[in-house]
């Protein structure tokens, strides 16, 4: 599948090895490439590369799954830098898009794919797009660790509109040859939200959905009382996985972290008092992770 570029690609700017075990994955001697003086790449298992965007506050990861006959990309990032060069230095396999939901940091370079695919619920907002306008302010000093890829300009950056070519509503499973990943509908962060399950790997691919870090629960279309439903679902899976992919924070991670997302999201619903509150945003902080809600629930009492 052709996949259209536009900006040079630099290669590997620094090239280091790490040696642990995560979450039941030896990483021992997986080779780590920074590019284009803003992405980190390495395969953190067979068939299974991290590309992280280390130098913004968010550290958003995506992935490329490959099988025999095809690969994956999971997101594509924040929309800067030659996500297609990175893409075909890893596989020469044809590449087609997952998006785990619509948010901007998870679409920005979709424009560069041919096939896309998304859940229903948010294939409408790939064609918007975001203007720099809008964008710009996501690239502030407060945010930035360092500047942003060669070539890009803060006052040119935007995310380009896409288009869905699948529409996806959960249940599926992507063929990649001799590797197939489950699509789970995991609305609550978002309406659309998705995560992928390789059963045979006992891998999942955990978005935004799980992640050691701050949930977000706090948007206008996110919805507390599914993400609980979602986590408990997901807690039911979790029981033969052995790692967590997830699109932010630390990867991979353990999947046991879920049952305690899910007995703390329950108590955020039951009206635990929120340990701090900024601008309308309630935090709930908890051992490794928060939730973030834009509002106070009462408690069971109260309500009675």
């Amino acid at each position: 599948m052709p996949i259209r570029a536009s900006l040079p690609y630099t290669p590997a700017l620094m090239i280091y090895s790490m040696s642990e075990t995560v979450a039941g994955v030896m990483t021992a001697g997986k080779e780590h490439r920074f590019c284009q003086n803003w992405f980190e790449v390495w395969e953190a298992e067979s068939g299974v590369f991290v590309i992280q965007e280390p130098f913004h506050a968010e550290n958003v990861k995506s992935y490329v799954v490959t099988g025999d006959e095809r690969a994956v990309m999971i997101d594509t990032g924040m929309g800067v830098g030659d996500f297609g060069a990175i893409i075909r230095d890893l596989t020469s396999l044809p590449v087609s898009v997952i998006n785990s939901h619509a948010h901007w940091d998870h679409v920005g370079s979709n424009w560069r794919f041919d096939e896309i695919a998304i859940h229903r619920s948010e294939a409408g907002a790939l064609n918007i797009g975001r203007t720099n306008a809008d964008i710009r302010r996501k690239f502030g000093s407060d945010v930035l660790k360092g500047p942003l890829p060669t070539g890009e300009r803060l006052d040119t950056v935007k995310i380009r509109s896409s288009r869905a070519t699948t529409i996806l509503n959960g249940g599926e499973w992507i063929e990649l040859g001799g590797r197939a990943l489950e699509v789970v509908h995991a609305p609550g962060h978002s309406p659309g939200g998705i995560v992928l399950v390789d059963r045979d790997a006992r891998i999942m691919f955990s978005t935004d959905v799980v992640y050691a870090g701050a949930l977000y629960a706090q948007f206008n279309d996110s919805n507390l009382d599914d993400y609980i439903e979602t986590l408990r679902r997901l807690d039911a899976i979790a029981v033969s996985l052995r790692a967590l992919y997830p699109s932010h924070g630390e990867t991979p991670i353990d999947p046991g972290v879920i049952e305690g997302m899910l007995t703390a999201m329950e108590d955020v619903r039951d009206g635990r008092q929120a340990d701090e509150s900024d601008s309308g945003t309630f935090r709930h902080a908890f051992d490794g992770f928060s939730i973030l809600v834009a509002e106070q629930r009462n408690s069971r009492a109260d309500r009675a």
